[in-house]
C-alpha cells in the first residue's frame, strides 16, 4: 500500500517509536526498524503511507510532550540530514538515527506547555541564527538563556552557548578544532596530535605561565576546519539542489563567442579533455578556492589579520554559484600575523580531503536519480585572490627580482633608482613595430 508513496529519493517516512514519522527510509528498512523499536502510539490513520487524511487524523506528530505541527521547517531539515546515512542502516544492524536522540527530542517538544507553534529544536535554530547575524558574544547568549529561564521556567531550552553547540554539531553544522604551533611550523593533527611540543621547532604546544603550564591546557593557536565532504553531500540530499548541481552540462550556452561561467572557458574543457573519466560523471564537482585577510575586530589602529578560506562550487549555475548560502567556509586561519609563508601548513587538513576526494571519492546519495548512491570525485580547478594572498597559496614570492608567476626565474627586472623595475614587455609588440628597435630604456633590442 505505501510503496507508491515513496517520495523522489525513494524514501518514506517511518513510523516505529523511535522516528515517529520524523525519520525517512527505504522500504526494506522499514520492516527492521518497526521490529526492533516498535510501532508508534497514535497513528491509526496512515497519512504518511497512504491513507486519506480526516478532520480527526491531525497532522501531529505523537510525543511525549504533545503535538508540533510538522509545518516546523526542522522535519525536512532532519529528514535531509538523515537520508544521507539512510543506507547505512542495514536490517539488522545499529540504527543511523542513534546519534540523532538528542535532535528528535528536541523537534518533539514544545518550546513551552501551550505553545504549539514552535518546537524547542527550532527556536533554539533561530535563537543560535540571531547570535550570528547580530554577534552577540557567548556570554550575552548564556545570559539570555538564563533570562529566559527565569521569566519561563517552564521553558525546554538548552542551558548554555556550550549545550548549544553541540546539538548544532549533530546537525552537520559543527567544526574541527586543530592546535597550531606558536610559530607556525606545524599542526598538532594526525601523527602529531599527541605531542606537547612541535616536531619542527620544539616550542611548547601549551601557554605557560612564569615557564609552567596552568591548570588548564590553552593552546598558542587554534585552526577551525569545517569538513568539505558532508556538506557537498548534501547538495545532492534533495532534489532540487542535485538538479542544479548538472546545470554545468545541461544548461551552459549553446554560443561557442559568449561566455558566462567557467564552464564556457578554454581550462575547462581542456581539464574534461585531460581527465575524462572524471568528465564522464556530470555529478562531479568542480571547485574554486578563495582565500584573504581580514581584520575581523573593524578597529585598524589593532593590526590583526585571520584568514577565511573559503569554497565555491561550480557546478552550479552563475546566479546561485557565488550566494552565500552556496559558500563554503572550510578553513578559519587564526593571526595575529598574516601566514604568508607557512599557508601549506594551515592548508593540509584541506588538501588531505581535497586528495581523497579526488582519488577515492565519497559514497553520495543522489536524490534526482533513480539509481540512488554513487562516487563523488571533486576537484580544485582555481584559486581566486589579490597578489600578495596568490603568494602565500602558490609560494611564488610576489615581489623581487623574481616577482612574476608566469615568467619565475626568467622574470627580466633590474633595479632602477633603489626599486625593481620589470621590463621586456616589447616583445609583446607586432615583430615589425619600431619601439622592438629602440635602445633608449635599457640600449638592448627585443
Amino acid at each position: 500500500m505505501a510503496k507508491p508513496f515513496v517520495n523522489d529519493r525513494g524514501f518514506i517516512k517511518c513510523p516505529c517509536r523511535r522516528c515517529l514519522n520524523n525519520a525517512s527510509h527505504q522500504l526494506e528498512d522499514l520492516e527492521s526498524h518497526i521490529f526492533r523499536n516498535g510501532f508508534m502510539f497514535g497513528y491509526n490513520q496512515w497519512i504518511h503511507h497512504g491513507e486519506p487524511a480526516t478532520a480527526n487524523a491531525g497532522t501531529t506528530v505523537a510525543g511525549p510532550s504533545g503535538g508540533i505541527p510538522e509545518t516546523d521547517e526542522m522535519f525536512d531539515v532532519l529528514d535531509d540530514i538523515i537520508s544521507e546515512d539512510a543506507d547505512e542502516d542495514a536490517v539488522g544492524g545499529p540504527s543511523a538515527n542513534d546519534q540523532y536522540d538528542d535532535l528528535f527530542a528536541a523537534l518533539r517538544s514544545e518550546l513551552h506547555p501551550g505553545v504549539s507553534s514552535f518546537s524547542s529544536l527550532n527556536f533554539l535554530v533561530k535563537l543560535m541564527h540571531l547570535k550570528v547575524l547580530n554577534k552577540w558574544t557567548n556570554k550575552s547568549f548564556d545570559e539570555l538563556l538564563k533570562l529566559l529561564k527565569l521569566a519561563f521556567p517552564k521553558i525546554d531550552l538548552v542551558e548554555s552557548h556550550y549545550e548549544a553547540k553541540k546539538l548544532m554539531t549533530k546537525m552537520g553544522l559543527g567544526y574541527s578544532s586543530i592546535h597550531v604551533c606558536k610559530n607556525d611550523c606545524a599542526l598538532f593533527w594526525k601523527e602529531n596530535s599527541l605531542k606537547d611540543t612541535c616536531p619542527v621547532c620544539s616550542e611548547s604546544r601549551w601557554k605557560l605561565h612564569s615557564g609552567k603550564r596552568s591548570g588548564k591546557n590553552v593552546p598558542h593557536k587554534v585552526l577551525r576546519y569545517f569538513p568539505v565532504g558532508p556538506r557537498l553531500k548534501r547538495l545532492f540530499a534533495t532534489s532540487k539542489t542535485a538538479k542544479l548541481m548538472r546545470w554545468h552540462s545541461t544548461g551552459k550556452s549553446k554560443d561557442n563567442d559568449v561566455m558566462r561561467h567557467p564552464v564556457d572557458g578554454k581550462s575547462w574543457q581542456e581539464f574534461d579533455k585531460r581527465h575524462p573519466q572524471f568528465f564522464g560523471d556530470v555529478r562531479n564537482v568542480r571547485l574554486g578556492l578563495v582565500a584573504d585577510g581580514f581584520n575581523p575586530f573593524g578597529n585598524m589602529s589593532l593590526s590583526y589579520s585571520m584568514w577565511p578560506v573559503v569554497l565555491t562550487t561550480y557546478n552550479l549555475p552563475p546566479w546561485i554559484c557565488m550566494k552565500a548560502e552556496y559558500l563554503m567556509l572550510s578553513l578559519l586561519i587564526p593571526g595575529p600575523q598574516s601566514p604568508g609563508k607557512d599557508m601549506d601548513v594551515f592548508l593540509r587538513p584541506l588538501i588531505d580531503e581535497l586528495k581523497e576526494l579526488w582519488v577515492h571519492g565519497l559514497d553520495t546519495h543522489d536524490a534526482a536519480s533513480e539509481n540512488g548512491v554513487f562516487r563523488m570525485r571533486a576537484a580544485l580547478l582555481w584559486t581566486v585572490n589579490d597578489f600578495p594572498a596568490r603568494s602565500s597559496l602558490s609560494g611564488w614570492s610576489g615581489q623581487g627580482y623574481r616577482a612574476c608567476p608566469t615568467c619565475n626565474e626568467d622574470t627580466p627586472s633590474m633595479r632602477v633608482i633603489g626599486k625593481t623595475a620589470y621590463f621586456g614587455h616589447r616583445r609583446f609588440l607586432p615583430t615589425n613595430h619600431h619601439w622592438r628597435s629602440n635602445l633608449q630604456f635599457d640600449g638592448r633590442t627585443e
